[in-house]
């Protein structure tokens, strides 16, 4: 049987439509390879990409991405909301069909020095491929962002875990990890502008700081729409439902006196986290899956 991974790397241009097409090109008319979409941000100046594939051609056109992002995003330039530390920011990796948890470790260690033998780009792992609990975070990683993390980055506890003590002078360096299930993103939007709220309810749902152990969070602005949202990393939906993080974000909104005004799923989902959402939000008892008319056109 054919093995497929799900991988959902991040790079940090949101704005520049050609660029943003160059970049996810390299997924197109790739044999084994399937680009499912991809989520341009402008505020974020970030796109995230999600594609799934085999694992070697997959390999092949994450290294093209990389190197495509590293040739058109000069961090000495890039500005955004969203917290960073280079061109291709991240390339996760996750198990979806006939391979292992361990297999995509190795093949996220192959990518990582690829990555540095073929580009001079330094790399650190995060995940399952962390080679420390505190490198386990994208927080810590990412502290003080490109700029920051520029000027610290010789000293031991803040170096590239491949590559030099230092980053790349224009690509900045990339994040490369394997974990168990596909992460989730989640935005909710706040009926106010205020950055602060946003802030201090996302510290309310983030692990680290006493929330979710399943949750990343972090407050962001949407300028154009004069908005803030606190948008959710969660990487694992059946621990953590989304219904559950949800309503601790409406109930600290509330505190704070501002709404919930929408909520927004960027990217795929698994199909059981949104019946997750139903059955809590509708009260169902008893519900099984084979109500779900297309459930019965499977192998029909």
């Amino acid at each position: 049987m054919s093995q497929y991974i799900h991988a959902v790397p991040n790079f940090s241009e949101g704005k520049r439509k050609d660029v943003i097409e160059a970049i996810i090109g390299q997924f197109k008319d790739v044999e084994g390879v399937k680009l499912i979409d991809h989520y341009p941000d402008a505020d974020f100046n970030r796109t995230v990409i999600e594609v799934i594939g085999k694992p070697a051609p997959l390999k092949e056109a994450l290294l093209n991405m990389a190197g495509k992002s590293y040739e058109l995003i000069n961090m000495e330039e890039q500005k955004g909301a969203h917290p960073r530390i280079g061109a291709q920011d991240t390339i996760p990796l996750f198990p979806l069909a006939n391979i292992s948890l361990e297999e995509c470790k190795q093949l996220a260690e192959e990518i990582g020095t690829e990555v540095f033998d073929r580009y001079q780009v330094p790399v650190f792992f995060t995940g399952e491929n962390a080679r420390c609990e505190q490198r386990k975070s994208l927080d810590f990683i990412r502290k003080g962002q490109y700029e920051g993390l520029k000027e610290v980055a010789h000293l031991a506890e803040r170096a590239p875990d491949i590559g030099p003590a230092a980053l790349h002078a224009t690509a900045g360096a990339t994040i490369v990890s394997a974990a168990t299930t596909g992460l989730v993103a989640v935005n909710v939007v706040l009926g106010t502008n205020d950055l602060g709220i946003a802030k201090a309810i996302a510290k309310t749902v983030r692990g680290p700081s006493g929330g979710f152990s399943t949750i990343r969070s972090i407050g962001l602005a949407f300028e154009d729409k004069n908005q803030v949202a606190v948008s959710m990393n969660m990487f694992d939906t059946n621990k953590t439902p989304i219904y559950r993080a949800f309503q601790l974000v409406k109930s600290e909104a509330q505190r704070h006196g501002v709404p919930v005004v929408y909520s927004q799923i960027v990217g795929t989902i698994p199909q059981e986290a949104l019946i997750n959402c139903a059955e809590y939000f509708l009260q169902i008892d008893d519900f099984n899956r084979d109500q779900i008319i297309e459930n019965h056109m499977i192998g029909f």
